[in-house]
């Protein structure tokens, strides 16, 4: 039978959504081909009619999740003030409701340390969008030159997934709570603080004319 080139998108799409879930639950390589694809209501022998191989259903299914969170990320920013919006994602982020569903949460807590021992190509795709997510954050801190702003993104967004991880691995009893509440405190203080501007020009006019001396 042959299908329509509209079907055959839907089922592409429908294929990457179930495995970026069931990445992120078990694994780069605790889901084998044979399930993904039973799950999607497909034979193990369609699967190279809408993939080249494994790796490439995988960099799909990472940058369709690394996507989404993009996504809700972005629409929390508009959704809120100009001043309250980094503030806003780290509330969103370091919660038990995220940490007790990684299937459909940050990919990159998920499978961040996988993704390291991946081919170059699955590298270089995942640190493209984790560049996007950096971006975004930085957008978010008004008054702060670009390179400083992504320069905290990157270490605010370090710590808010550095805590989830340590949540999961904790559970989700109390200890795990307790991990939750201290990087949210110490995340929502570096969302609050923006890094102050460097006075450059002053500070290098200063070290000129101390050594005309």
């Amino acid at each position: 039978m042959r299908y329509s080139k509209e079907h055959k998108q839907e089922t592409h799409a429908r294929i990457v959504r179930k495995a970026a879930v069931r990445l992120r639950e078990k694994g780069a390589h605790g889901v084998g081909v044979a399930d993904l694809m039973k799950e999607a209501g497909l034979t193990h022998g369609g699967f190279y009619a809408h993939f080249e191989s494994r790796d490439a259903l995988v960099i799909e299914a990472f940058a369709y999740a690394m996507d989404r969170s993009i996504e809700h990320w972005r629409k929390i920013a508009e959704q809120t003030a100009p001043d309250k919006r980094l503030a806003a994602i780290v509330e969103s982020y370091l919660t038990p409701a995220h940490r007790d569903d990684p299937g459909h949460g940050c990919a990159i807590t998920s499978l961040g340390a996988e993704v390291a021992r991946e081919s170059p190509k699955t590298r270089k795709a995942f640190a493209a969008k984790v560049e996007q997510l950096i971006d975004l954050m930085a957008e978010q801190i008004p008054g702060v030159p670009r390179k400083a702003a992504r320069k905290q993104a990157a270490s605010l967004l370090a710590t808010m997934m550095g805590t989830l991880v340590l949540a999961r691995i904790a559970g989700n009893g109390e200890f795990s709570d307790e991990i939750l509440q201290a990087g949210r405190d110490v995340a929502l203080g570096r969302a609050a603080k923006p890094l102050p501007k460097k006075p450059a020009a002053k500070k290098n006019a200063v070290k000129t004319a101390a050594a005309r001396h």
